[in-house]
């Protein structure tokens, strides 16, 4: 069966394990992917459930791997787009590798599908809250507000 995969790669100045609390713990969560958590007790097996600010499960499946403080491995499936929802389970792997005074956080979204619209949304949205995440822990301060900023006044022009 084909795959559709998203692989997305950020190296922020911080510890694993103040990495692997702020993508485990659902207050820190809020602050970096726009009012959304995640929420489970984080040991394989385990349900977990992507919250949206306003209560709404937008996705949920289970824990598949957790190794504190390097590798977290999730199953999920899309419960808000019916559109996504119909393409079935994903697997995301979140791999922690510490490189001198910054941890490479590796991000690796697929899907048993070719093509994907799961995956295109996914390749839209890992960059963004990563970008707050690292923004957050860099600086204390998120980097974008809205996960849907209007257009830039540069870019209308061209």
């Amino acid at each position: 069966m084909a795959r559709s995969t998203y692989v997305y790669v950020s190296y922020i100045r911080t510890t694993p394990e103040k990495l692997w609390a702020a993508l485990t713990d659902p207050e820190f969560m809020r602050q970096y992917w726009f009012g959304s958590y995640g929420e489970s007790e984080w040991t394989p097996g385990a349900p977990w459930k992507l919250m949206s600010g306003d209560g709404v499960i937008m996705d949920s499946g289970e824990i598949v791997e957790a190794d504190r403080p390097r590798r977290l491995v999730i199953r999920w499936q899309n419960q808000f787009k019916p559109e996504l929802n119909v393409e079935g389970q994903s697997q995301c792997t979140m791999e922690l590798e510490p490189i001198g005074p910054t941890v490479k956080l590796s991000i690796t979204h697929t899907i048993e599908r070719e093509p994907s619209k799961f995956i295109e949304a996914v390749s839209g949205g890992w960059p963004k809250v990563i970008s707050n995440l690292k923004s957050l822990l860099e600086t204390g301060t998120i980097a974008l507000l809205d996960p849907y900023p209007a257009q830039s006044t540069q870019a209308a022009k061209v």
